[in-house]
């Protein structure tokens, strides 16, 4: 199989491009990592240690850091794209001539684009015609950056519509410490990766207010609905979202102390501006873009998402997080369930 991969290429050096860079150089495989910033790709050669996005973790030597994003990605079968979602597209476009016409694409970025309402998948085939359904990988679930990159016992879920496509990245990034499990529902994957970041914001929201283990349990169950209801809308299998790249990231970014998306919501609540959390922030937390991308992807398509639209409104809006709370608090009485499993 390493023979016939050759080398890989992972594109984006934050932790968690670099955490997956990682994983395959101790995999075996030789891998080009391109990074943005000098001083990364420095400290990557000089190191093997990304000082500022990923410290205390010593880096497999089978990693050649690079800031030519071009020479990186040519003549590779298979290229891993790990960079911010509002970034990507912009960086597809700077890949579009280096890319093998039967590469196999990667995508490990979760969130919905701004502008366009897109997923990633969506976003790179739009940008690089050659890139079909065929070729695309996604993958995602509950998956700490840190975690992962300290051997941590870990479980995520590729999707593609073409199953062997999947079974090949399964089986280049399964380790005896990260367990890879195909799925073939595309847009469910990707959408439960992006949705949970908003939630994520919220469960954090409840902690910074002091409201108790009872309502946080309340906004992951009652968001894990809205992520349905968005799911059904758009045709996905109903059944991923109580899986790894559904449930399993929710319960991860609500409850754990390593989540941005949780961090952010706990200073909102604590009464921080959104521009002083994210000032002191060194990295991405795609929640904050993503509750644009899913406000306006709801309204779109007629999807009630009463958590999410709150969480807009605090980020967007200057709505207060005890007005928010008291609000959804305050809505009609209904039912629990309307359809939105997956029932006719």
């Amino acid at each position: 199989m390493k023979d016939q991969i050759g080398r890989i290429a992972v594109v984006g050096g934050g932790s968690w491009g670099t955490a997956l860079a990682n994983l395959l150089g101790e995999n075996g495989y030789s891998v080009d990592h391109w990074v943005y910033e000098k001083e990364v790709k420095e400290q990557i050669e000089q190191q093997h240690e990304n000082i500022i996005f990923l410290p205390g973790v010593r880096l497999s030597d089978n990693i050649s850091p690079s800031n030519d994003l071009a020479a990186v990605v040519s003549g590779k079968r298979m290229v891993v794209m790990v960079t911010p979602s509002h970034v990507t597209r912009e960086t597809a476009r700077q890949i579009k001539n280096a890319l093998l016409p039967d590469a196999t694409l990667v995508s490990a970025t979760k969130g919905i684009e701004n502008e366009t309402l897109l997923t990633m998948s969506g976003v790179l085939k739009e940008v690089l015609p050659s890139v079909t359904d065929d070729r695309l990988v996604i993958l995602s679930g509950p998956s700490f950056a840190k975690e992962v990159a300290r051997r941590v016992p870990t479980l995520v879920a590729v999707a593609s519509k073409n199953p062997e496509r999947a079974r090949k990245v399964q089986t280049v990034f399964s380790s005896a410490y990260f367990r890879v499990y195909t799925n073939e529902d595309v847009i469910g994957v990707e959408l439960g990766g992006a949705v949970k970041n908003v939630i994520a914001i919220a469960s954090g929201m409840i902690d910074g207010l002091g409201l108790g283990l009872n309502t946080r349990a309340a906004v992951m169950t009652r968001g894990l609905a809205e992520m349905r209801r968005l799911g059904a809308k758009m045709k996905a299998d109903p059944r991923t979202f109580s899986g790894l790249a559904g449930v399993g990231d929710l319960i991860l970014t609500c409850t754990g102390d390593l989540s941005r998306n949780h961090t952010v919501g706990v200073k909102l609540g604590q009464g921080k501006t959104l521009d002083d959390i994210l000032s002191e922030m060194k990295m991405v937390a795609e929640g904050v873009k993503t509750a644009k991308s899913v406000y306006n992807l709801s309204r779109k398509m007629g999807v009630e998402m009463p958590i999410c639209h709150s969480i807009y409104k605090i980020l967007y809006e200057d709505l207060s997080p005890e007005a928010a709370a008291r609000q959804l608090m305050s809505r009609d009485l209904k039912k629990e369930f309307n359809g939105e499993w997956g029932r006719k």
